[in-house]
């Protein structure tokens, strides 16, 4: 019941900027509004009745979050639709269509979380061929903007890193919980770090293997940093080992440090993170600085309250609606409402940590702190990069891009 209510709220917010959207654009309650308004409400409804029969004991906030976050998302997205003529808001709707079908499924299927815990090693063969994939000649893999982490499915494109994600986190959470001890306790003590043998480092080799991949062959520097970041996350809550953490910051810090030297377009990233006001970096291409300075310009025109849903102009801003859209909610709902955003990120993620507090077995533990962590640093790199804190990246922002 207290989920039930907070859902009528989300949807009130999700809704309402969908309705304001259309007033400021003389396009108020057309058939787009009922169409988009209608499905969410439907998908909504139908996933909290199944939790309401699956699962009674789920958390009760948790999808109330994800509900508004998707809605504003929708919003924002049906703006800009508006504004260039495009119908990427159909398309973000047809992706949340699946992905409720998707997680129904998972309720329906999966009764008790520590069945996961058999595939451990079938989810790494899983991991590898969903990132190989995009290597495929077309019209398998495709290359957009530079990046190669796409697959051509027909009817649209897909990164089948956003699948490699949760595969990962099972290998991870299966292999740690089996051999936490053994990693914990093995190894000598140098000072006051307690450091690994050298044939227990051969999952952290692999993670980090996998993030230099896919940095050099596949171009991606977010889903590089997601993928480590993932591990080191996980292994330091299995083990509360400083020391592994700090072998897997020098790890990745001597691959970034090579890549950079060796590859151009990882260097061009680097630069125009570096110089991005420069005018020659700004002008460049491919591997200028353009699209990220225009965001930022985005970000000051919104000031503290913002222009108003549908009053700025963030259609200036390319990709506003998928790499961008951080810009295209914080020159429109300004600092204030993009602090409500992002605390709406860090509730749903610490109801993750609250819900791996509550598993008892290690397993479960590591499985919800793995998959929360992984929200929580995507949007650290999605976030830092429209905000320059770090170089940008193709990332999606969770549930809204």
């Amino acid at each position: 019941n207290v989920e039930a209510v907070l859902l009528v709220l989300a949807l009130a917010v999700g809704i309402g900027a969908n309705m304001l959207v259309g007033i400021d654009e003389d396009r108020a309650f057309d058939s787009d509004f009922w169409v988009q308004g209608g499905t969410l409400v439907a998908l909504v409804l139908a996933f909290h009745f199944v939790l309401r029969f699956r699962a009674k004991y789920a958390d009760p906030v948790i999808l109330p979050i994800v509900t508004a976050l998707n809605g504003i998302g929708l919003a924002m997205i049906h703006r800009l639709d508006i504004a260039e003529g495009t119908d990427a808001a159909d398309r973000q709707l047809l992706w949340s269509t699946l992905a409720v079908a998707a997680a129904i499924g998972v309720l329906f299927l999966i009764k008790d979380h520590r069945i996961l815990r058999r595939y451990t090693y079938i989810s790494l063969i899983v991991s590898a061929v969903l990132l190989l994939l995009p290597l495929m000649p077309a019209p398998i893999g495709q290359e957009i903007n530079g990046a190669r982490i796409w697959i051509h499915l027909g009817f649209g494109t897909f990164q089948p890193g956003e699948i490699a994600k949760i595969t990962l986190a099972i290998f991870f959470a299966g292999y740690l919980s089996a051999n936490r001890d053994l990693i914990l306790l093995a190894g000598r003590k140098v000072g006051p770090l307690q450091l690994p043998r050298f044939k227990d480092m051969g999952p952290m080799m692999a993670a980090w293997a996998v993030s230099i991949g896919v940095l050099v062959f596949q171009r991606d520097l977010g889903s590089s940093i997601l993928f480590f970041g993932l591990f080191m996350a996980m292994i330091y809550v299995a083990t509360s080992r400083v020391s592994w953490v700090l072998i897997g910051l020098a790890l990745i810090g001597a691959g970034g440090f090579v890549a950079v030297q060796l590859f151009s377009h990882v260097a061009l990233r680097i630069d125009s993170w570096l110089n991005a006001f420069d005018p020659e970096v700004i002008a460049r291409v491919p591997g200028g600085s353009f699209q990220v300075v225009n965001g930022l310009f985005g970000l000051a025109s919104g000031g503290m309250t913002g222009t108003g849903l549908g009053q700025g102009r963030p259609d200036l801003v390319t990709y506003a609606n998928s790499d961008m859209i951080i810009a295209a909610l914080g020159e429109e709902l300004g600092l204030i409402g993009i602090f409500a955003i992002v605390l709406m990120y860090v509730l749903l993620v610490s109801r993750g940590f609250r819900a791996a507090l509550g598993t008892r077995d290690g397993f479960g533990k590591l499985l919800a702190c793995g998959l929360s962590f992984t929200i929580a640093l995507q949007c650290f790199v999605v976030i830092g990069g429209v905000t320059r804190l770090i170089p940008l990246t193709g990332l999606t922002t969770p549930f809204m891009s």
